[in-house]
């Protein structure tokens, strides 16, 4: 492990030379208006054959919205001792655009190397955690060492935009690549620090409310139904969600489930008009152990009371919702490696989280395989001057060596 870890720490020059090459080829989606991910995928195609790995695979998503008619997801192993069994780590090959460009002090995909700063589109969200785990495939290469288990890397698409046609995909349509013992390491969330590692999500559950009573001049309330009113009586009784589904569980920040009024469409556009419509809507993020149905239920009963108070009609559209996959658990082998293995490696105090919105683990979860979602990253994904540190992408890939070779 020492002779491993002293190869990586030589790897700067590595990392900004797939850097550079990796932000040079724009990989993005149709729905954000690119032709998707084939350049690239074919760039660390050739790339993996040139390390000398011989079982490098590419598995083509059917998409009529890109140019050559598929989403590419690439897989590559290298064999271990017992090669029954795969650490699996999982790195998303498309970029979301670079945004307005004014914010940009340089070309989004030229990558520009300051120090232990490596600048561009990419170059975290997703690029480190696919550098990372090529260097540390470089590094059982060099060094001739022989992983306890196989290293399976996987490149995937579409992340940004559903993963349809990618680890979606990947699961739906080609489950003989996983077996239920095997291992995932997700590198696309996490903190400077290093310290959380990802098991668990909350469900995720959007809703629009409508409420219609009938518009009117303001000097004469009484010939219409002011829908104004019995909206602010709604959105203040959302409130009464947390008190209703009051379970917490510690390993989630916050520990209890969140119900929040969040975006109101604008009504009328004077002062002296009474609106007859208006709309909000409501962001939920639920502790797994109760069903989405659920929380409408509850919330279509606080309508009713709004309907028969105010003399208003109230309907409803969910516009995103998502039942959290099941966790990890905090005990499997996955978690214990990799907090292991990130404590030698950073000598800090990792620990398992859960996070509010959903990651591309839960497509893993809900078929039954271990997985966490984990890297050293600082928060500058979908950033203008998106940047990414040399030293924790050795770092990560130090943790990914170390999971491979401890018995």
């Amino acid at each position: 492990m020492d002779e491993l870890f002293a190869l990586l720490d030589k790897q700067s020059d590595k990392v900004v030379e797939l850097q550079t090459n990796l932000t040079a080829i724009p990989a993005i989606g149709p729905k954000n208006g690119g032709d998707g991910e084939v350049d690239k995928a074919r760039y660390l195609h050739e790339y993996l054959e040139s390390m000398g790995i011989e079982d490098v695979r590419e598995f083509r998503a059917p998409d009529s919205e890109v140019p050559c008619g598929y989403r590419p997801n690439l897989v590559a192993v290298i064999p271990g001792k017992d090669t029954g069994k795969t650490l699996w780590v999982i790195s998303h090959i498309d970029v979301v655009p670079p945004g307005d460009l004014q914010l940009w002090k340089t070309d989004p995909y030229t990558m520009v190397h300051d120090g232990d700063t490596l600048i561009g589109r990419g170059v975290e969200d997703n690029q480190q955690g696919i550098v990372s785990s090529l260097l540390a495939a470089h590094a059982l290469l060099d060094c001739k060492i022989t992983p306890e288990i196989n290293f399976g890397m996987i490149f995937v698409a579409d992340e940004e935009t559903g993963s349809t046609f990618g680890l979606d995909y990947l699961v739906r349509e080609q489950e003989d690549l996983f077996k239920k013992d095997d291992l995932f390491l997700i590198p696309d969330f996490g903190v400077p620090s290093s310290e959380m590692v990802e098991v668990a999500e909350k469900s995720m559950f959007w809703l629009k409310v409508i409420i219609e009573g009938k518009q009117c001049h303001a000097s004469t309330p009484d010939q219409g139904v002011n829908s104004l009113v019995p909206c602010a009586e709604f959105i203040l009784r959302i409130k009464e969600l947390e008190t209703l589904f009051p379970a917490e569980n510690p390993i989630y920040d916050p520990p209890r489930s969140t119900f929040q009024p969040t975006m109101k469409e604008a009504n009328v556009t004077n002062v002296n008009t009474i609106p007859g419509r208006d709309v909000f809507y409501v962001d939920s993020r639920v502790l797994p152990e109760y069903e989405l149905s659920e929380v409408l239920d509850v919330i279509k009963g606080f309508g009713r009371d709004i309907e028969a108070k105010y003399d208003v009609n109230v309907t409803y559209e969910i516009t995103q919702e998502e039942q959290a996959a099941p966790a990890t658990p905090a005990d499997s082998e996955v978690v214990v490696k990799a907090i292991r293995s990130i404590k030698k490696v950073y000598n800090n105090d990792p620990r398992p989280v859960g996070v509010g919105g959903g990651t591309v683990a839960a497509f893993l979860r809900r078929c039954g395989y271990q997985a966490v979602v984990w890297a050293t990253l600082n928060h500058n994904a979908h950033q203008p001057n998106e940047w990414a540190s040399i030293s924790n992408t050795i770092g990560d890939a130090k943790v990914i060596a170390d999971m491979l070779l401890a018995e």
